[in-house]
């Protein structure tokens, strides 16, 4: 699952402290798959704090390359603070994509349901959500809101299970891919 583009989460002008050499680099997450990556901008280009930059299979005019995947603890404080934020921002400017997921998400296993697991939906919400899609599908955050009785805030929900997975605390992967594996 490969992301075309990417945000600016933090710029370290001269790399990390660690490096031989130094040169900048670029912490960015991806827009629609949430890959955590670190770039390597092309000489002469300078990155802003949440600039949104090509980062395709196709030729990118600001990236000379990707550098490695990351992980939530190997990002910077400031990626780390600005992670959130940027994650809700996602969340709204693609909400028709998560709306989808609660229309059309099935089981996990057999005793347990995608919906399921996302946080704060327990069994109770699950039956009411999957009764009122079959009505009709839901059109916005809001309108899950107002048709299932004591729904905990979806937007909520579904920031805070991107969060989780991107920390790698999920068993299942929804919406992020899993984290890189040591052996």
């Amino acid at each position: 699952m490969k992301d075309e583009y990417a945000l600016v989460l933090d710029v370290l002008p001269l790399g990390h402290s660690d490096q031989r050499r130094a040169f900048p680099i670029a912490q960015v997450i991806g827009e629609v798959h949430f890959n955590l990556l670190e770039l390597v901008p092309r000489e002469g280009v300078e990155f802003k704090m949440l600039e949104r930059i090509y980062i395709g299979s196709g030729v990118r005019d600001k990236v000379q390359s990707i550098k490695k995947k990351l992980t939530v603890p190997e990002l910077t404080a400031t990626a780390q603070s600005e992670l959130p934020n940027v994650v809700e921002n996602l969340v709204e400017d693609n909400e028709k994509k998560f709306i989808d997921f609660f229309n059309t998400a099935g089981p996990l296993t057999t005793r347990q349901h995608k919906i399921e697991i996302v946080p704060g939906i327990g069994k109770k919400h699950l039956w009411a959500l999957l009764d009122e899609r079959k009505k009709e599908p839901f059109k916005s955050f809001e309108d899950m809101e107002k048709r299932v009785h004591l729904l905990p805030n979806p937007k909520k929900a579904v920031i805070k299970r991107i969060l989780g997975e991107l920390e790698g605390q999920s068993k299942w992967y929804l919406f992020v891919g899993p984290p890189k594996r040591e052996f």
